[in-house]
């Protein structure tokens, strides 16, 4: 029988979700530079230099890679003798009371606060818990008396975007895997792993994608070995197939979609076949380690060497764009495709705050803001610590905001929204009949971003937390035209649906 210190385990995960909010694994940051340095399309590669040199920077001030902190996953892979015991407490607590006892100490440090995204009643008021529990726990029994842990934080995008399907035993896993990626969209902030869940029961297929996604990246080594199993073959096909759809980083067209493709295979009833697919994303965040006797596990960063020959700062290349003299007729001028480096006053809303906004505008009530003439851009940044103007502020996925573009661009005069991925129909017809534009910045290059921001204050609906109306002072901040006055878009091989 082994004993384990239940203050020692919840000491350990509140270690992992710090260290992972700033450290992307080495095996991630190794695949990206490979994606950059074989990378042949302009927009792409700008993109993943930006999630590279957003890496460096977040890795160094130990400052979160993205604004979406995610929710704390925890797995737990217990040995049936391995027991938990809580010194002084008269009963012990569940892995599940520890593991949230562990997010609320990490999602709440003074040093490195985190966004906590959890909300409860889901149906109702959708109140946030403040310090993002409950965890995500799952729990696996096994012989033995080691106690291994996964920590994840797995942000919204990834997950929005996850899909399942029952096909049938003699249809193909891979058409079916590969005719989601277009419709997927660039929301899970591409290039990344993806997970794919096959055989089993739904639930079952769903968690073995999610988990799969854990697994060190190694398609390089399985290409150069070749195939010994059809969970391998399938693998392969998959990369193969999937990256030559053109996707690329941020969905703007390249030669990396996904960096790796993880297959899970379960066994199943004869007559069906569930398949799950779970992507990661550029804010990829999870270790494992074991948990001991002798005291709580602590994570060391990795060596500088791993960043080797990526730069401190983006160059700044691109058009300059003065926010504070924008005019038609210069927004007019602008082409999908183009770059642009943003100066001046910037406005923020996303869901909550436009949800107000519409609600304002169909009482013919004032705005709490002018928007005529402004740019708007769509993010919930992460608590200011020391210096910072505002912490990690990347941009969120733009589709959410779409049903409230027609009539905040045609009653308000509003001439730019920035986010991330592509647009649904709906708004770009808005957006071209407003002569209007839309910019994409890098969804996972949150710290990158945040150093653009040289003041931020709250100029409405401030009871809304991170969800509320800023102004921000921005300098060369990097964007690519999305969508530009004429309704041409940058994201090409994204299916736009109508919304």
């Amino acid at each position: 029988m082994r004993f384990i210190e239940a203050a020692h385990i919840v000491d350990s995960i509140a270690n992992a979700l710090q260290f992972v909010s700033h450290h992307h694994p080495p095996d991630f940051v190794q695949a990206l530079k490979r994606a950059y340095q074989a990378e042949t399309q302009a927009p792409a590669a700008n993109a993943l230099l930006q999630l590279l040199v957003n890496s460096r920077l977040a890795a160094r001030a130990r400052r979160p890679v993205c604004q979406d902190t995610g929710l704390a996953h925890v797995y737990f892979r217990m040995g049936m003798d391995v027991r938990v015991r809580a010194e002084g407490q008269a009963r012990t607590p569940s892995l599940q009371a520890l593991a949230n006892q562990a997010a609320a100490r990490a999602y709440t440090c003074p040093a490195n606060p985190l966004r906590a995204s959890m909300i409860r009643d889901p149906l109702g008021r959708r109140t946030n818990t403040r310090d993002n529990t409950p965890a995500i726990v799952h729990v696996e029994l096994v012989e033995g008396d080691r106690l291994d842990i996964t920590v994840a934080a797995k942000g919204g995008g990834g997950d929005a975007k996850a899909g399942y399907a029952m096909l049938n035993p003699s249809d193909s896993v891979a058409d079916w895997v590969v005719a989601q990626l277009p419709g997927m969209g660039a929301g899970w902030c591409p290039p990344a792993v993806l997970g794919v869940g096959v055989g089993g029961t739904p639930e079952q297929a769903m968690h073995a994608a999610k988990q799969a996604l854990f697994q060190p990246i190694d398609i390089d080594a399985l290409q150069a070995r070749g195939a010994a199993d059809a969970q391998q073959r399938l693998r392969l096909e998959l990369y193969e197939r999937i990256n030559a759809l053109g996707i690329g980083a941020q969905g703007l067209g390249g030669d990396t979609t996904v960096l790796d493709v993880k297959v899970a295979a379960l066994p199943s009833h004869a007559a069906l076949l569930p398949v799950a697919i779970v992507p990661g994303c550029a804010a990829t965040r999870h270790v494992s380690f074991e948990q001991g006797e002798d005291g709580p596990v602590t994570f060391a960063p990795a060596d500088a060497a791993l960043w080797d020959g990526i730069p401190d700062a983006m160059p700044l290349a691109g058009t300059r764009v003065d926010l504070d003299a924008l005019t038609p007729d210069q927004v007019a001028q602008w082409r999908a495709g183009q770059q642009l480096l943003l100066s001046g006053r910037l406005l923020t809303a996303r869901d909550a705050a436009h949800k107000r906004l519409a609600d304002l505008l169909r009482q013919g009530a004032p705005l709490p803001v002018a928007l005529h003439g402004r740019a708007l851009y769509y993010v919930g940044p992460v608590d200011a610590v020391g210096d910072e103007a505002v912490g990690p502020a990347g941009p969120t996925t733009a589709t959410r905001m779409d049903k409230f573009m027609p009539d905040l661009l045609a009653q308000t005069g509003l001439l730019v929204t920035i986010g991330k991925a592509e647009r649904g129909r709906q708004a770009i017809d808005a957006i071209r009949q407003a002569r209007a534009a839309y910019l994409s910045a890098v969804g996972g290059a949150a710290y990158l971003v945040a150093r653009s921001i040289r003041a931020a204050r709250v100029v409405a609906f401030a009871d809304l937390g991170m969800e509320a109306i800023y102004e921000f002072d921005v300098r060369d901040m990097p964007v690519t035209v999305a969508v530009d006055a004429h309704g041409r878009c940058a994201h090409r091989r994204i299916d736009i649906n109508p919304v």
